[in-house]
This record gives C-alpha cells, sequence and structure tokens, in this order.
C-alpha cells in the first residue's frame, strides 16, 4: 500500500479513538455534575422544609405570646380595678 493510504488510515483511527474517549469523558463528568446538582437540590429541599417546620412552630409560639399578654393585661386590669 501507500504511504499516504496508511497514514490516512492510521490518522482516522486516531481521530475515531480521540472522539469516542472525548465523548466518554465528558459524559462522565456530565453525569458527576449531575449527581453533585442533584444532591445539591436534595439538601435545599430539606432545608426548605425544615424551615417550614420552624415558622410554623414560630406562628405557634408567637401566638402563645400574645394569648399570655392579653391574659396578663385582663389580670392587670382586673387587679387595678379591684384597687379602686
Amino acid at each position: 500500500m501507500d504511504t499516504a493510504v496508511i497514514s490516512t488510515i492510521i490518522a482516522f483511527a486516531g481521530s475515531l479513538i480521540g472522539t469516542f474517549a472525548g465523548i466518554i469523558t465528558s459524559s462522565k463528568l456530565t453525569e458527576y455534575r449531575l449527581k453533585e446538582l442533584e444532591r445539591k437540590v436534595e439538601k435545599h429541599n430539606n432545608l426548605v422544609e425544615r424551615m417550614y417546620l420552624i415558622e410554623d412552630r414560630m406562628n405557634l409560639h408567637d401566638e402563645k405570646c400574645r394569648a399570655a399578654e392579653r391574659r396578663l393585661k385582663m389580670l392587670e386590669e382586673a387587679k387595678n380595678e379591684g384597687k379602686e
């Protein structure tokens, strides 16, 4: 065979191998990044769920504090009326 044909075949084979290696490497990197992103999103979702729970608890405690303040105010008013 002519050396030009042999070198063309070798160059084609090298290009083919390089292309597939690049595709495989890119695919693995993309898969890794997706897994990391999914992990971060899961952490974020857990945080959001916990914040909703905390907000509900805070609302409950706020309501209890307002009720306690109303009772104290009523007791103070009753005490002041009793002194008069």
